[in-house]
Order: structure tokens, then sequence, then C-alpha cells
């Protein structure tokens, strides 16, 4: 995996198919935020990707790093909630510790993530167990790690995180509010962020 050069065009592919994987998934991310959240995560989201896809189209960023950064400013500035913010920094902090190669290996982009899920971690004050995002972000990224690492590993531990949620009891962001009642729901944030992974995964074929 460490050999593969990955350029500014799959980075907008990548962008590209998360939002239609967003848009596709909108109303389930939405049913999932009606039980614990605000109810707004899947249009929140599917806005905000929706705008991301426009803006990259537009600006064409020359840079694997500046397509990032480009697409989390844009989450910022259009996701409503802790949706935006949270996004918005794990793209730009991984597009930050990408720099400005013109290429870079699949390895750096996991660097480059990580990097991006400590901010969100920082950000939130959250960590693997609370019922959050960081719950699908943190088994992704090391599975990238592991020895097998692969973006499809990625996708499978991301996947697999966001469905360990279920069972817990949510000790950040607005689900928390419900204390017990947070118990058997999945978290939305979880479940959006695992379709990033999955998208990266599909697109790497």
């Amino acid at each position: 995996m460490s050999g593969t050069a990955l350029d500014a065009a799959f980075f907008v592919r990548w962008m590209t198919v998360s939002a239609a994987a967003v848009d596709r998934e909108a109303d389930r991310l939405t049913e999932l935020d009606s039980a614990i959240g605000d109810a707004d995560h899947g249009s929140n989201m599917q806005r905000g990707f929706a705008a991301v896809t426009k803006v990259l189209e537009a600006e064409q960023p020359a840079t694997p790093g500046a397509v990032l950064m480009t697409a989390g400013r844009q989450l910022i500035s259009t996701v409503g909630g802790a949706s935006g913010p949270l996004y918005g920094t794990l793209l730009r902090r991984s597009g930050k510790a990408l720099g400005d190669a013109p290429q870079v290996t699949a390895e750096e982009l996991r660097a480059g993530l990580s990097a991006g899920v400590d901010a969100v971690a920082k950000l939130g004050g959250a960590a693997p167990g609370d019922k959050t995002m960081l719950d699908a972000l943190v088994p992704a990224v090391e599975a990238l790690a592991g020895t097998s690492g692969s973006f499809d590993a990625a996708a499978d531990a991301a996947g697999k995180g966001a469905l360990a949620t279920v069972p817990l009891l949510a000790k950040k962001g607005r689900a928390s509010y419900l204390g017990e009642r947070s118990i058997g729901h999945q978290d939305p944030g979880a479940t959006s962020s695992a379709l990033l992974f999955t998208a990266l995964a599909e697109v790497a074929k």
C-alpha cells in the first residue's frame, strides 16, 4: 500500500464519491440522529458535501493537501451544529499534514488522517468509546497502519466501529444529554465517518 502515489485527482474523486454516499444515506443518517440528536445530521452533511463537490469543481486544487483543506473549509462554512467544525477539522488538519506535495503515498495519507483524527479528539474532548465519530475514525486509521493495512481494511474497521456504538452510553455531544436512553442507538457521526472510508476504498480500487 505504501508505494501507491495518490494525486489531487484521486482526492477529488474521494470527496465526490463521499458526497454521493452521504446523499444516498442522508435519510438514514437523519433517522439515526432523530433518536439521539437533533434529527438534522443527514440533511446537514448532504448540504455540506454538495457544497464541497461544487467548490472543488470550481477551484480545482492542485495538490492532495489543498483538496482536503478546501473541502474542510467548505464543511465548516456550510454544515450546521457540531458536525461542520468536527468534519472540517478532520479534513483541514489532514490536508495541512500532507503539505504541498503534488502526490502522496498511502502511508502519508494515513499519517495525515491520524493528525486529523487527533485534532478532532482534541476539539471535541472525546475518546473512543464515548459514542462519537471517533469510534469509526480511530479503528479506521489504526487499520491503515496494520500489517495488512489497506483502504478496504480501513473501511471495514470504520463500519464495525460505527456498529459497535449501538450498546455504548454517549458521553459527549448532544446524545450525552439523554444518559442511558442513548444506549441501543447507532451513533450518526460514526456512521457518516464510516461512509468516508467506504468511499476511499471504492476510489482506490
